[in-house]
């Protein structure tokens, strides 16, 4: 099966993905614990294995110890240099793109992949990654993994966007404009629901402003939005680690 896609830049860090990773384990759990197959697709690994490799443990430790993670790279080189880091059958690497290498994963995890290729690409691109009923995390974080914005999707269709950073080096939630998924991040303008929300969260965040530390603050301003009625799900253990979930605030890709 010929991959689909286009080779990307690769950049990875150590705990880069973290903060996905947590959230994998938090909304995708149940749906992988109760999985005849419980298989994790980390599509687009990177130049070195070590985000796979991260997914695989976190998953194991906080969902199921047989947990399996498959990482795929359309780059023959990278599947090459990743392979003595495999583990089978709980951590392979292969070749493959958005057609998943015909694999029928739970789960799909696709961090700053689409990020590089043009927004028309993205609707097909989600479209296929979900054709077999698997669960999507697509979207951006920057290189240390203290910023990130990832779309939840299902059937093609996106259901959530969530922001997450570390609260200790957030000057402003307007820096999550920078690392908004590929489908959102070119309808950050006025008028649009991603710039209303954006807007709606850094009012609340100066309106929190006092001196108390940035934690605080987030949760104030987060608790702000959803008193106000904005769709933010309210969960407010996620807060406190520096996380919104809201509805999808934009159309579908092929749609806007």
């Amino acid at each position: 099966m010929k991959p689909v896609g286009a080779v990307t830049r690769g950049t990875t860090n150590p705990n880069r993905l973290r903060r996905v990773d947590n959230w994998i384990a938090y909304r995708c759990g149940a749906r992988l614990a109760a999985a005849a197959d419980p298989l994790v697709v980390d599509l687009g690994f990177g130049a070195t294995p070590v985000t796979a490799i991260e997914l695989r443990e976190r998953l194991a430790t906080r969902v199921r110890r047989d947990v399996a993670v498959v990482g795929l790279e359309i780059d023959p080189v990278r599947v090459a240099a990743a392979l003595p880091a495999a583990d089978p059958p709980r951590l392979e690497f292969r070749r493959g793109g958005f057609e998943l290498a015909g694999l029928r994963p739970v789960v799909v995890r696709a961090l700053n992949v689409l990020r590089q290729y043009d927004e028309a690409e993205v609707a097909t691109a989600w479209r296929t990654m979900t054709a077999t009923g698997a669960a999507l995390v697509e979207g951006t974080c920057d290189e240390l993994g203290r910023v990130a914005a990832w779309a939840y999707v299902e059937n093609g269709s996106p259901l959530t966007l969530t922001l997450s950073a570390r609260l200790s080096d957030l000057d402003h939630p307007a820096t999550f404009a920078e690392r908004l998924p590929k489908a959102l991040i070119h309808h950050n303008v006025p008028g649009r629901p991603i710039h209303e929300f954006l807007t709606a969260l850094g009012h609340a965040w100066d309106v929190a402003a006092g001196p108390f530390g940035p934690r605080q603050r987030w949760r104030q301003a987060v608790a702000a939005l959803h008193a106000a009625g904005l769709p933010v799900s309210h969960e407010p253990n996620r807060w406190r680690l520096g996380e919104l979930t809201v509805r999808w605030p934009a159309p579908r890709p092929s749609d806007a």
